[in-house]
């Protein structure tokens, strides 16, 4: 479980009174540098400007919407103990309260200020404390089946492809995806459909940064069939995470420049040495330009790529329509890499648009016979304010390898449910409303029962597929009339795992950079994990330190999974289905040692 963390600051620099920061895009990443550029740079928020195109801040780590429109979620993130470098951000940015605790309780959008008894950090170690994670559904088949089978169901062939991959180095493997290095069974077991559908990593997706995590997160293999050690956030991460991270920098007097999108920089290269000298940007309009000038003693931080980029939505009754559009993230990293090769190249993540997209979709039900569906499945009340699904619930036989979760109610602080509940109105009546996301990873596949392809589908054809697999289908019309349901077309949402090579993504500040740093998804990162929120914090702090000449402070170190002998021997354990070959003589080679409890 998660713990506390020490807040020792760096020492302060001089100079740093001098210093701007112009930080491009306001994803976790870029807040996060912003968190570090004044706890551990000293730099005063009036010094920070976050450049961002959108009017919200977030990036992926979003939630938006309310109880009678409906909710949406693009996505949701899965986390664990030893994200280091989340856990040390939000060891110092305090939780959410109510800026005034005697006011009306049932009124659901309350103004928020920053607590200062407690933090995020302890806000979610503390639910999860009280309400461990559990799946008790993980897989299903055959129209509403529970698989309660908890084994990887692997041959001692794939055992045997997994340690070799493991073994091979990243320069060995190259841009070879996951297809080409597996056997074919080995994508109908229960270790494949575990695997694809929590991290959307598919068959034609980049087998290096399958090896990653597998090195990353191997300490998790035993629990892949219960999630007993996934974390999750009280709310939805943008109420539970970004929101009280982007307070907190707005009471230090950061500066948010909202609806600017920054189209180039200028970039002066010498004798290998690059320093940005101009930002190149618009605001509201493209005959709005602004140049701003920089100068060696300024950072700046560039989010390159985006995941949620051209998202779009739809409705209960018209889909989400796919743009397929370039955006303005992807060009402007394509302006910068044309500058120097040590800038990275972005048209190996974002010109294959069929093999990165895939759609979700967010149910609000309200006063719903849905609910009773969770509870047949899971045992657990869904108004209980308890964790329902723990995780996703993935249909092996869906033709869109669909999988949906229903994690603990409210997702939103605007939400009704159970004995919290919110009005819009004094005189409206009670109600329970459960938000609920479903995604899937075929968009281009027809539909088992919805005889169309699943990007062409409304939000109510959508639930209606996932209905028919949780065997409801003769409920479909009953639960229809208490739903809403909001699709989310996604191009680029797992473009970051897409086959690339040393070079294609750009490290965190290039050689020679005096004062650029690259930030998100799509900056290099040793032995760390994309498409999750520490690879994300983690370049914010590598950005930071790097950049200010940091050196009494480093970032945490990546949790070392894969050199800890009792992991690998609980991994073994757990892929050989319960027996380690050779257990007896180990055990006897082990006894009386401090290892010799791993094999217990």
């Amino acid at each position: 479980m998660i713990g506390s963390y020490r807040n020792v600051t760096a020492a302060r620099k001089e100079g740093i009174e001098k210093k701007r920061a112009y930080l491009i895009g306001g994803g976790i990443a870029s807040l996060a540098a912003a968190a570090y550029l004044i706890r551990d740079g000293h730099m005063t928020g009036e010094q920070i400007t976050i450049l961002e195109q959108l009017d919200i801040d977030g990036g992926c780590l979003d939630g938006s919407g309310n109880a009678i429109d409906g909710y949406l979620m693009r996505g949701g993130r899965e986390m664990e103990a030893h994200y280091e470098c989340t856990w040390d951000l939000f060891s110092f940015i305090p939780d959410l309260m109510r800026k005034d605790p005697d006011e009306v309780p049932t009124n659901p959008r309350p103004e928020l200020v920053s607590n200062p008894d407690q933090t995020v950090l302890k806000r979610i170690r503390d639910v999860n404390q009280w309400d461990p994670n559990s799946s008790k559904c993980r897989l299903m088949s055959n129209c509403g089946d529970p698989d309660r089978d908890p084994s990887l169901g692997l041959s001692i062939g794939h055992v045997m492809e997994l340690t070799k991959l493991t073994l091979k180095t990243e320069e060995e493997l190259g841009a070879m995806s996951v297809k080409e290095f597996f056997s074919d069974s080995f994508f109908k077991t229960n270790m494949w459909y575990f695997w694809t559908s929590m991290f959307a990593m598919e068959t034609w997706h980049s087998v290096v940064e399958m090896r990653r995590y597998m090195q990353r997160f191997m300490h998790l293999m035993p629990t892949m069939s219960t999630l007993e050690h996934i974390l999750f956030t009280t709310y939805n991460q943008y109420e539970s995470m970004v929101l009280p991270l982007q307070i907190w920098l707005r009471d230090k007097s950061v500066n948010f420049d909202m609806k600017t999108q920054v189209t180039d920089l200028d970039i002066e290269i010498t004798n290998g040495e690059k320093t940005v000298t101009a930002i190149h940007l618009f605001r509201d309009t493209a005959d709005n330009h602004e140049t701003i000038t920089t100068t060696v003693d300024d950072l700046v931080f560039v989010t390159n790529g985006s995941m949620t980029e051209n998202s779009t939505t739809g409705n209960t009754h018209e889909p989400a329509v796919l743009n397929r559009e370039e955006g303005a993230c992807w060009t402007l990293w394509k302006n910068i890499a044309a500058k120097d090769p040590a800038f990275g190249r972005p048209e190996v993540f974002c010109s294959n648009i069929d093999k990165s997209k895939f759609v979700s979709f967010t149910i609000t039900a309200t006063d719903s016979p849905i609910a009773d569906l969770l509870k047949e499945f899971t045992g657990v009340d869904p108004y209980s304010h308890k964790a329902v699904t723990g995780g996703i619930m993935t249909i092996k036989d869906s033709s869109w390898l669909m999988s949906a979760t229903c994690n603990r109610q409210p997702q939103y602080r605007s939400q009704p449910v159970g004995s919290y509940q919110p009005k819009q109105h004094k005189d409206e009546p009670d109600k329970n409303v459960l938000a609920i996301w479903a995604y899937g990873l075929f968009p281009d596949n027809i539909g088992d029962y919805v005889q169309k392809k699943m990007s062409d589908c409304s939000g109510e054809e959508l639930l209606t597929e996932l209905l028919y697999h949780w065997g409801a289908k003769d409920r479909i019309p009953e639960i229809m009339k208490t739903v809403k349901v909001i699709p989310c077309m996604m191009p680029y949402i797992t473009s970051q795992f897409l086959p690339r090579v040393k070079g294609d993504r750009p490290e965190v500040v290039p050689e020679g950079c005096k004062n650029l740093a690259f930030l998100g998804q799509f900056s290099e990162i040793p032995d760390d994990c994309v498409f999750t929120v520490e690879y994300s914090v983690r370049s914010a702090i590598m950005a930071v330190y790097t950049l200010l000449g940091i050196t009494d402070k480093s970032p945490p170190d990546v949790y070392p999974s894969k050199d800890d002998v009792r992991v690998i021997l609980k991994a073994s354990e757990t892929m050989y289905g319960g027996e380690i070959p050779g257990e007896h003589l180990l055990k006897h080679l082990l006894k009386g040692t401090s290892l010799s409890g791993s094999l217990d």
